[in-house]
């Protein structure tokens, strides 16, 4: 019999374990992740038991009469081990509209993680979501590069990136969190009136976490980090959390040798080198000059899908 459990303190190494060996967990599923910024977000995480053993969660946070798969992440939907199967989550989706109605939630506004972060395959949710008639109600533009079949890159990058060698560019790894935050805070500033989501403290208390997980690399010249990219580490993947550079740097090519550095060097162990999504508006918008730096790398789209799932919808029959 499945029946749902939310998420209490006393599970987190429950949680953290499942997580773990799941074939779409990720590092930032784990509680000591999600729980670094458990003061701006009302977590309402679901733990999913049959016969009283663990079988899904959901990273869940509640915000008015929502609940949201969790507003403090990327992305993030149903974390499933290698023995779900599609009819059992068709059997997840509807306890979990159970669990809604008889919580007063109105919605679930669900964000699935892409394909490409899964170990192996897990998008039974996907067709959970077409069977209960969940709209999908926005799209995001991400772009990601296949490092086993990378796409050419244009005669003006390879330019840039000799101009950067020749111009003396060294790329060190680095763990000055705070000079990194001081030059992307600047450039967002600067082009969008903006601060990092992530501070100096937080980012440094991440890394102390997550060591593996989380690398700093800088571009410097004459020793000053003029370019730099934070990377957030996964089992098949490597994400570009941030990417900073001045005017110094674009103009001498500084980024684009960091780039091409980085994707060399984790086309050795990864299956792709994932950019982040260059749309805006909820997804209205292309941000071509963004998505264009990207793709002049090799990289290709990958969609991140938003659904929002009604409570009261009816029942589907399981085949």
């Amino acid at each position: 019999m499945l029946r749902i459990e939310k998420f209490q303190q006393e599970k987190v190494q429950l949680w953290n374990n499942f997580n773990k060996n799941a074939k779409n967990g990720l590092f930032m599923f784990d509680r000591s992740y999600m729980d670094y910024h458990s003061d701006r977000f009302k977590d309402n995480s679901l733990i999913f038991y049959e016969n009283e053993k663990p079988i899904a969660l959901l990273p869940c946070n509640v915000s008015q009469n929502a609940l949201y798969s969790h507003q403090g992440l990327t992305f993030g939907g149903f974390i499933v081990d290698e023995n779900m199967k599609q009819g059992k989550m068709l059997e997840c989706f509807e306890v979990l509209k159970e669990y809604m109605q008889e919580n007063c939630f109105e919605k679930l506004i669900y964000k699935s993680t892409p394909y490409i972060y899964h170990k192996i395959p897990a998008q039974e949710d996907l067709y959970a979501l077409f069977r209960n008639n969940a709209e999908l109600f926005r799209v995001d533009c991400s772009t990601t590069i296949d490092l086993r079949n990378i796409c050419k890159m244009p005669k003006g990058r390879k330019a840039q990136i000799s101009r950067a060698k020749r111009e003396g560019v060294k790329i060190f790894s680095s763990e000055d969190f705070e000079a990194f935050v001081m030059l992307l805070n600047s450039v967002l500033q600067k082009q969008h009136g903006v601060n990092a989501v992530h501070s100096t403290e937080e980012l440094k208390l991440l890394y102390s976490r997550f060591p593996q997980n989380i690398k700093l690399f800088v571009a410097k010249i004459d020793k000053e980090i003029i370019a730099a990219a934070l990377l957030f580490i996964y089992d098949n993947l490597v994400h570009t959390q941030y990417l900073a550079a001045n005017e110094r740097a674009r103009e001498i090519g500084a980024l684009d040798l960091l780039i091409k550095t980085l994707i060399d060097e984790f086309a050795k162990s990864k299956k792709y080198f994932d950019f982040g999504i260059s749309t805006e508006n909820g997804g209205q918008v292309l941000n071509q000059g963004l998505i264009s730096q990207k793709e002049g790398f090799g990289g290709r789209s990958v969609v991140h899908q938003f659904f929002a799932l009604v409570a009261q919808k009816s029942k589907v029959a399981f085949d």
